[in-house]
Parts: C-alpha cells; structure tokens; sequence
C-alpha cells in the first residue's frame, strides 16, 4: 500500500476520485424524476400532482444547469476546481433533503432546483480537474470515468426507487456527498489553477505530486508555468478588446465544436430516456402482462452502465473520432430499426425482447460514446487562456439542449401521438450532428494539453511562433 502511494497513477486515481463519485450522484440527479413521478400519481400518494406538474418536476432539475455552468466556469477560475467540487455539494445536499422531508410539491421544486444547480455548477470544472491533474495517456479514461459514475448514479437511483419510496432514495442520495466532500479535502488543487493564481511554488508541488518528477513532467510543468508567465504580463485587455479576442481561431473552433457535440449527444434523446423511462418503455409496447416496465427500466440501466465500462476500454483502443462516429452512426441506426420495428407491429409488438433488445442498443451507443467523449473532449480541447470561459459556454449549450429535449419530450409525443414520431426526431438529428461532427472534429487523443492548444493555431501564426522562438 505505501508503494501504491508514491506512484504517479496511483495519485491520480486518487484525485479523480471525488469528482468522479460526485458525479455519480448528479447522475442520480437526473434519474431521479423515473421513479419520483410513477410514485407520486398513485392513488395514495400524500402528495398530489397533475400532468402539469409532472413535466415541471421532471425539468426543473434541469433549468437552472444552463445557468449554473456558466456560474462554475466563473468560479472555478476564482475558488478553484477543488474548491468549487467542494462548496457545490451544500447546495446538492440541501435539495436532496427538501425532497426527502418535503410537505408538498413546492418543497420537492425547490429541492430539484438546488440538486440540478449543482449539476450544473460541476459541469465545467470535473472534466477540467481530472485534465488538469492526470498524464495525457490516462486523461481520457479517467474523464469517460465520471461518465461511468453518472450512469451508474442513473442506475442506482432507479434501483432504490424500485424498492424503497421516494422520500428514501432522496435522502439515500442526500447523505452520499458528505464523506465525498471531506475526502476531496486531502486532495491537492489543480497545478494550473494554482499557476494562474501566482502561487508558483505550490503548483510545482502539486504537479510533482500527481504526475512524478520524469523528465516528460518537468517539460511539462515548465511549459504550463511559462505559458501562464505570457498570459500574466501580457497587457490587460479591455471589454471591448477581450469581445473581439472572441474571433481567436484557438477559442471560437473548440467552442463550436464542442457546442455541436454536446448538443448532439443531448438531442440522442438521452435524458428524456432517463426521466420517462417507465413511459417510453410502455410507449413501446412493454408494459402490462407483456412485459414488467420496472423490470425493463433495471435491465436498461445495467446495460448503459456496462456500456460506460466499456467505453474506459475503447478511449484507450479508439481515437476521440472515431469513438464519436461509433456512437453516433450507432444510435441513429438503432433508433430507425426501432421506429421500423413498431411501425410494422403498432403498440403490441409479437416480440417483445425485440424492442427491448433495440431500446438496450440505444442506450449502449449513448453510453459508450457521445455521451463520455463530449466531456472527456470538453476536459482537453480549451487553451489555458480560455479555458473557464469555452467550459462555462459549452457546459451552458449541453444543459440547455439537455432542458430543451426534457422540457419538449411531452410535447413532441402529444403532437405525434405516439413514440414512432418522436424517436424519429432524434434519430434525424443525431445523424445530422454525427455527419457534422465527422467533417470537422480534431483528434485530441493521448496529446499534452499545450499540443491541443497549438492545433487550433493557423498554419501562417505557426510559423511566426517558431521563428520568435
């Protein structure tokens, strides 16, 4: 054990251990509402609630994620990526226990606020965190990790739903955080967050901690602490100035890229799956003496969660590209094999497993591939100079597509009047932003962060670089 202590991997693990469990239980987060609302619309239900309000239940965890991301991008530059995983866990459980002793619906509102405000205060810093503190060889699995963690906080949620009530899984999940956020304690801060606050002796510390003193490290670190030096002494910018630095080819092309992933990624459909499981489920014809729902919610949810373990496998064997292209083409094939399927047999198919052979698909392709490569891409693509800024504005379109496709999910199957419609769009859209994302995404996979940054340089600023140099 004290061997395993003085490893480089194994401090990085170590690290990457807080955000990755905390993630876990923002992905309980956005299950939550699965199990919340079958519950609350029983007949002996103290709480009573509508169509309505179900659909605000359902999206009010999302709403204030949009926001809170940009908050998080903000705050992580001030009070660290550490700090900010630590201080974004008293909102978190603060609303998981308004839900757990909640006396009316109002008080389960506000605690879904709070629960997705966190949500969204952790979307930029987690990815950057674990970037910023691992070796670029194991950078891209310990990211797709705390993708892991959500679908395993997805799972989790729905399986203590399924026997235990709602109030007890609130406050199940409510009291994960607390040993989390004291274990974070022991954790060091991000060198480059350290760097950029001028504490140049602690980010070496930090850095020889998590990474070793190998002559590749020392390189490394000296680059970051230069490339911090330049930002530092370079003349401070003006409003104006830093909105027209906006036309940077190193800020605005990771920007779009990583915007069109993520809103790929959300448009799969995935979240709508993880908030109407039990719906879409029935929609599709498993329900009744056909097929137990809850059952097949349980056995979708451990097949997106083996999927997540999967994906730790292909970062490792795939390029970012072509792991993309796998889960993209992936989904959207699935999805029009499905709606084909239920076209043919309408609302009571012959064969029930399948649809739940094609929904389990689905979700596989999701899991092993746009949903952790929009982070783990997220976590390396920025340039130091914007990285704060490109995490909030990115995090900020992926919570929003994430609220628009919840928010839209009950209003697209009452216009369609049925799932076939609605599968539809997202498969369409999905195969749009993959064809997309093919033409123009960068490989990022195993390159140090200042080698990304160099990329999105044109090939004429190239050569003046390396002529001053």
């Amino acid at each position: 054990m004290f061997n395993l202590l003085s490893e480089p991997w194994f401090k990085q693990i170590l690290v990457a251990i807080g955000p990755i469990a905390i993630t876990g239980v923002l992905g309980m987060t956005e299950g939550y509402s699965a199990i919340l609302l079958p519950q609350l619309q029983e007949k002996n239900s103290t709480i009573k609630i509508n169509t309505q309000l179900s659909s605000l239940i359902a999206s009010m965890s999302a709403l204030p994620m949009a926001g809170g991301c940009i908050l998080g991008g903000y705050f992580m530059g001030i009070i660290g990526r550490k700090g900010i995983h630590i201080w974004s866990c008293v909102p978190l459980v603060l609303g998981w226990l308004l839900i757990a002793f909640a006396p009316n619906v109002v008080f389960i509102l506000v605690g879904r606020f709070l629960t997705g405000l966190s949500d969204g205060l952790l979307g930029p810093p987690t990815g950057v965190y674990i970037a910023e503190t691992s070796h670029p060889s194991s950078r891209g699995v310990l990211i797709v990790l705390a993708c892991v963690s959500t679908t395993s906080g997805l799972f989790a949620v729905h399986l203590l739903g399924t026997f235990f009530t709602w109030r007890v899984t609130a406050l199940i999940s409510g009291l994960i955080p607390v040993p989390l956020v004291i274990f974070m304690f022991f954790m060091p801060e991000s060198p480059t967050y350290l760097a950029k606050r001028g504490r140049l002796e602690e980010a070496t510390k930090a850095f020889y901690w998590c990474r070793g003193e190998s002559t590749q490290s020392q390189i490394e670190l000296k680059e970051l602490i230069e490339r911090q030096k330049n930002i530092d002494e370079a003349p401070k910018l003006s409003l104006v100035t830093q909105i027209r630095n906006i036309r940077d080819p190193k800020f605005w092309k990771p920007t779009i890229m990583i915007s069109i992933l993520f809103f790929t990624s959300q448009i799969t459909g995935n979240n709508a799956m993880a908030s109407y499981s039990i719906k879409i489920i029935q929609e599709c014809g498993l329900k009744g003496e056909v097929f137990d729902e809850y059952l097949a919610m349980v056995v979708m949810d451990s097949f997106r969660t083996l999927a997540s373990v999967i994906s730790c496998v292909l970062v490792f064997k795939l390029t970012r590209r072509n792991l993309m292209k796998l889960g993209g083409f992936g989904v959207s094939t699935s999805l029009f094999l499905l709606i084909s399927y239920l076209f043919i047999q309408g609302t009571t198919p012959d064969s029930p497993m399948i649809v739940l052979g094609l929904l389990m698909t689905y979700v596989f392709f999701i899991a092993v591939g746009l949903m952790p490569l929009s982070w783990t891409m997220m976590g390396e693509i920025f340039p130091l100079a914007y990285r704060g800024l490109g995490t909030a504005i990115t995090s900020f379109v992926c919570y929003a597509s994430l609220y628009s496709v919840v928010q839209t999910f009950p209003f697209l199957f009452e216009y369609f009047g049925n799932m076939k419609g609605v599968l539809a769009v997202y498969g369409v859209c999905t195969l749009c932003g993959t064809v997309l994302l093919t033409l123009f995404l960068p490989e990022t996979k195993d390159k140090p962060l200042h080698e990304i940054e160099d990329s999105f340089v044109s090939n004429k600023c190239k050569k003046e670089i390396h002529i001053q140099k």
